[in-house]
């Protein structure tokens, strides 16, 4: 051989065996521009949800003299568990740790880049799935503010929910949804339990601890001898169906990509929240004699919760069950239970979000459809209705698991709070309002 030949085949020897090498190493995770830009797009609708979304539901929902606290409540939270997100939260929920709680491996986020987490999301940056997630820990606690709304300090809000997101969403979330989690379906978790975008992971907690707080808080001043109604049903209308427009993006968008699947939760979720709003008016009809707008958007919320926990299992039909199931449950929870118990929940917090995510979180195992989501396999049964009534019972458990860790976790956090800096505001502040009271600032001026 001739020795340049030679000297030309010795230099090239090394790449070849590069070559073969890359070719034997299988290929990292590729991002997918279209399930990268629907996944941002919901994480932006979610944060439309709390703000203005909740905000203008919530803020249309009190006493003209509370408008500005109860929308400030919201906006802190947008705020405050960002920031906490970043530091711990998200490492707790959904970082690698036990069956119950993340590790501190991604606190800071560490490790938390633009490469995919195959784990969560195959075809987006992890930082993509991690500030969606962050999307639903905001909300969470925000929906709590409901039942305190007119009568808590705002330091208090701000301590107890910065803790509550540590000591009972981050675990709630990492159970459900996270590596090794307790209940994770998806993840082989000890007891699958099915929780699509939220049902026990974001409104039953949220809406079992907004029970608590109303408990211990007690009842507002004057309450029920006189009147409270909403000062601005239309603000509330407009924040109503903001939130049924975002919360698209919750549901569709725990897809994790722009899949048929997407499309099953989005259309899941409308036709539930529309018969849920059917349901509330047809059961406020009988029982009042007339419909009231406040009824419909209130029966429509109650929808959008029950269908969260089923929207990426169910079938349309079964939606619609699941909706009007929820309407009616829903209003008897806040116009006849909650009379029955006497307790006061301002906004309703636990009639609608906790009542409704239990509902929807065990409908959930009964309706459950392989042929929408095989999360066991190919031809295995996944609901009630396909012969697995065992789901059944595993939905009652994530449930259980959720209200115990609610109450046991609020209780101790109110006491702590309490003890700390105090939870309510004086009566002559709440007789005043907490806007000026709080805030040194009014909603409406209605001098110039």
């Amino acid at each position: 051989m001739h020795p340049r030949r030679l000297i030309r085949l010795l230099c090239l020897f090394p790449l070849a065996c590069a070559s073969a090498a890359l070719a034997q190493t299988p290929a990292a995770p590729a991002v997918s521009a279209g399930d990268n830009a629907w996944m941002l797009t919901s994480a932006a609708l979610v944060l439309m949800m709390t703000g203005p979304g909740l905000a203008l539901f919530y803020g249309g929902l009190v006493r003209r003299k509370n408008v500005l606290s109860t929308m400030m409540q919201s906006f802190a939270m947008m705020c405050i568990i960002t920031v906490l997100w970043a530091l711990v939260s998200y490492s707790l929920a959904f970082g690698t740790g036990n069956a119950f709680i993340g590790g501190l491996h991604n606190a800071f986020m560490h490790g938390v880049g633009l490469a995919p987490d195959p784990d969560y999301g195959p075809t987006v940056p992890a930082q993509t799935y991690m500030i969606y997630q962050l999307m639903f820990a905001i909300i969470t606690p925000a929906l709590i503010t409901g039942a305190f709304a007119e009568r808590m300090k705002f330091s208090a809000m701000c301590l107890f929910l910065t803790l509550w997101a540590i000591v009972v969403y981050s675990p709630m979330a990492h159970m459900v949804w996270g590596k090794g989690g307790f209940l994770n379906a998806s993840l082989n978790g000890k007891i699958p339990c099915l929780d699509f975008a939220g049902g026990t992971v974001v409104h039953v907690t949220s809406g079992v601890s907004a029970l608590v707080c109303a408990l211990y808080l007690g009842k507002r001043v004057g309450y029920p001898k006189e009147p409270s109604p909403p000062h601005s049903v239309v603000l509330s209308f407009i924040g109503a169906c903001l939130l049924w427009v975002g919360w698209f993006g919750f549901n569709a968008g725990s897809a994790v990509n722009a899949s048929g699947l997407a499309t099953s939760a989005f259309v899941n979720t409308h036709f539930a929240t529309a018969a849920a709003a059917i349901g509330w008016s047809v059961a406020e009809w009988i029982r009042n004699g007339k419909p009231s707008a406040l009824g419909a958007i209130s029966g429509a919320v109650a929808g959008l919760v029950a269908i969260t926990p089923a929207s990426g299992f169910v079938q349309p039909m079964s939606a619609l069950i699941i909706g009007v199931v929820a309407g009616v449950v829903c209003f008897l929870m806040v116009t006849t239970v909650k009379g029955w118990f006497g307790y006061d929940d301002s906004l309703d917090a636990f009639g609608v979000h906790g009542a409704g995510g239990t509902v929807g979180a065990i409908l959930t195992g009964v309706f459950a459809s392989s042929a929408i989501n095989p999360v066991y396999g190919p031809g295995k049964p996944t609901g009630g209705i396909e012969g697995n009534w065992h789901q059944v019972l595993n939905q009652f458990i994530g449930v259980a698991i959720a209200w115990v860790l609610s109450i046991v976790g609020t209780i101790i956090l109110l006491k702590i709070v309490d003890m700390v800096i105090g939870l309510r505001v004086t009566r002559d502040d709440e007789i005043e309002g907490l806007d000026v009271t709080q805030h040194g600032e009014e909603g409406y001026d209605f001098g110039s």
